[in-house]
Order: structure tokens, then C-alpha cells, then sequence
């Protein structure tokens, strides 16, 4: 039987084999380029237009922090409109206290912050030279001078940048306003629109891009509201340890240690690198050992208890992926960049992942029975090895 079955099957070329694996490398090689250019002409488009783009990103993860609450209040039979600016209105009110407060000590204190991280660094420099690994002067002076010359440079932006990085396209007043008015728009209006754009997509088009719009949404505003009480909880241990150990400028610290937690991975690395530098120069190494047990305790207690706790599923990407992708950002667009690149690239995850169970879900229902059961098992099988 299994003679006759080998004489009737056909017998192909070598050739001809060959040639269709071309013709298949050719129709995808023509498909990635179409895309790549495509990708190409988005982000062009993008940086031509940033100044339009960079409020409303802000507004829309201003608008995830303040949706739910004015959520709760329509849902108590409070006016769209009233919800919206009474949001508004206590949001900016805490807001402008905290500045008020934290200000004028992170602005004024931020060249000395900046002055003895790089002290500390040449510390580091002679200890490296006369202790007891003696490291020639050579093979370290160019890398401790180029990152003296970057925190030097970076004092400005220590001080001012903290509360006023907003300042990218034309000033920091416009910037501002036009996000607090797309912020109070979206959270008036928000809830209106996915229901507008599964009218006007039709039925089928429009169930798929209002789940996945849904989906995004979650996405920004778990991560926005996560990382806000990842952030909140690290500066707080780090500034109660700074102020135990007796670091003058612990203030400050811990401020500049929660708004690092917003970019994540390179963010917390930054911070806590200042941190210890500081401690060094104002205090003693024996202090400056303490404070780095610290900055490491607290930053394997956010990546192993309070991320994946509070996070869940929501982002779902690797490390890799997350610090190649705030590289990308802030090369790109500078600190909002490396700000926004982690949310932008978990909702194009959450895109992509809608779009992969989509297709499963296309594939079992053209399949036999038999291969719909098998990709069932290996499904299930893959749901186990990843628990």
C-alpha cells in the first residue's frame, strides 16, 4: 500500500521546489518593505507634527488618571460637564500645592545635587585608582569626565525639568493649557466616543475597533495608575531612608526618585545611582553603602512584588522590550519621549495581541474538528508553560 501510494505521488523538480520557496521569499521581502515604509512615513508624519500630537498624548494619560472618578460621579447622576470640572478643578488644586511645596527646594537645591554626584564620582575615580584594585587613571578618567560633563549639563534640567518638561513644541504656558482643555474634553466626553465610532464603522468594523480601542484604554490607564503608586511608594521608602541616614538633600531625592519611576527600568537605575553619589560626598562611604542596600532592596521589591502585583497582566512585556523601547523614545523625543514610549508600545502590544487571537480565532473555525482540538491542546499547553 505503501508502494502504491509513493508511485502516485507526484514528483516534483528540484527546480521548481526552489523557485516557489523564491517566489514566497519575494511576496514577503516586497511586503516587509511596504510596511517598513509605511512605519517610515507614520513616524515622519509624527515628528512633522509633534507639536500637535505631544498635548494630546498628555491629555489622554492625564484623562486615564481622571476618568474614573468623574465616572463615579455620572454615575451618581452628577452633570457631564460639572463631573468634569470638579475633577479638573481639585486635580490642578493638588497640583498646584505640591509644586508650591516641593518647588522651591528641588529648584534650588538641584546644582548641589549636581555638584556632589560629581564629587562623588571622582571619589569613586581615586578609590578605583589608589585602592586596592589600582585601575590606571587612564582607562577610567574618560568615562567619569563624560559623565561628570553630563550631570554638569544636566543641572538645569534637574531644577527645571522636574515640573516643566512639557516645554517641547512652543512653550510651557501653551503646552499646559491646550492639555488641561483636551484632558477636560476627553473626560467630559470620553465615554461618548467609542459608541460614535462603532456606529459610524459598521457592525463589523466597529465591534473590533471598539474592543480594541477598549483594550488600550485599559492598558494606558493601568500603567499610568500603576506606575503613579509604584513611584509614590519607592520615593517614600527612598526619602524615610535618605532622611535616617542624615542626607541633607533627601528632599529633593525623593522627588527626583518618584518622577524617575516614570520611565521605567532606566528611571529607577538613575535616581538611585544620584542617590548614593549624593550620600557619598555628603556623608561617608560607609552611609553611601547603606543608602545603595536600600535603592537595590526597594528596587527588587517593585520588579518582584509590587509590579507584577499591581501590573497583572495589563503590560505584559519583556524587559528587554520595555528598555529598548525607552531608549528609542528618549532618542527620539528627549524625556517625554522615553515618558511615553512605554505606553505607546504596550498599547500596540495590546493591538497586536487582539489581532493574533483574532486570527486564532479565524483559524479553528476553518479548521477540522480534529486540528481545532490539537490547536486547543496547544493552546492549553502554552497557558501552562507560561503559568
Amino acid at each position: 500500500m505503501s508502494d502504491r501510494a509513493a508511485a502516485d505521488r507526484p514528483v516534483r523538480d528540484r527546480a521548481v521546489v526552489i523557485d516557489r520557496g523564491f517566489a514566497v521569499l519575494q511576496r514577503w521581502a516586497l511586503r516587509a518593505v511596504l510596511i517598513a515604509a509605511a512605519l517610515y512615513v507614520v513616524g515622519w508624519v509624527v515628528g512633522r507634527t509633534w507639536m500637535i500630537w505631544f498635548p494630546v498624548a498628555l491629555a489622554l494619560v492625564l484623562a486615564t488618571v481622571l476618568a474614573p472618578p468623574v465616572a463615579w460621579l455620572r454615575r451618581h447622576r452628577v452633570p457631564d460637564g460639572l463631573a468634569a470640572g470638579g475633577v479638573m478643578i481639585g486635580f490642578i488644586g493638588i497640583i498646584a500645592t505640591t509644586v508650591a511645596i516641593l518647588t522651591p527646594q528641588v529648584a534650588g537645591q538641584a546644582p548641589d545635587i549636581a555638584d556632589k554626584a560629581v564629587n562623588g564620582l571622582t571619589e569613586i575615580r581615586n578609590w578605583l585608582r589608589d585602592g586596592p584594585l589600582e585601575i590606571s587613571d587612564g582607562q577610567i578618567t574618560n568615562a567619569i569626565s563624560a559623565v561628570q560633563e553630563q550631570i554638569r549639563s544636566s543641572a538645569s534640567a534637574i531644577s527645571a525639568g522636574v515640573f516643566s518638561t512639557i516645554g517641547v513644541a512652543t512653550s510651557v504656558v501653551l503646552n499646559l493649557v491646550i492639555t488641561l482643555i483636551l484632558t477636560f474634553l476627553f473626560i467630559k466626553d470620553g465615554h461618548k466616543f467609542l459608541p460614535w465610532v462603532g456606529t459610524l464603522a459598521g457592525r463589523r468594523a466597529g465591534a473590533h475597533t471598539v474592543a480594541v480601542l477598549g483594550r488600550s484604554w485599559e492598558t494606558l490607564g493601568g500603567f499610568i495608575r500603576t506606575q503613579t503608586i509604584v513611584s509614590l511608594i519607592d520615593a517614600v521608602i527612598i526619602g524615610i531612608g535618605l532622611m535616617v541616614v542624615g542626607v541633607p538633600l533627601w528632599v529633593p531625592l525623593a522627588v527626583v526618585t518618584f518622577f524617575g519611576g516614570f520611565i521605567p527600568i532606566i528611571g529607577a537605575f538613575v535616581s538611585g545611582a544620584l542617590a548614593v553619589l549624593v550620600t557619598l560626598v555628603t556623608n561617608s562611604p560607609q552611609d553611601a553603602l547603606i543608602v545603595l542596600i536600600i535603592v537595590f532592596g526597594v528596587q527588587q521589591l517593585e520588579g518582584n512584588v509590587l509590579s507584577p502585583w499591581l501590573q497583572g497582566k495589563t503590560m505584559n512585556l519583556h524587559a528587554a522590550v520595555v528598555l529598548l523601547s525607552v531608549l528609542a523614545g528618549g532618542s527620539l523625543f528627549g524625556i517625554t519621549g522615553a515618558f511615553l514610549a512605554v505606553p505607546a508600545v504596550a498599547t500596540v502590544a495590546t493591538v497586536l495581541r487582539y489581532v493574533n487571537e483574532q486570527i486564532d480565532h479565524q483559524v479553528d473555525a476553518a479548521a477540522p474538528p480534529e486540528d481545532a482540538h490539537a490547536a486547543e491542546v496547544h493552546r492549553s499547553a502554552e497557558k501552562t508553560d507560561d503559568a
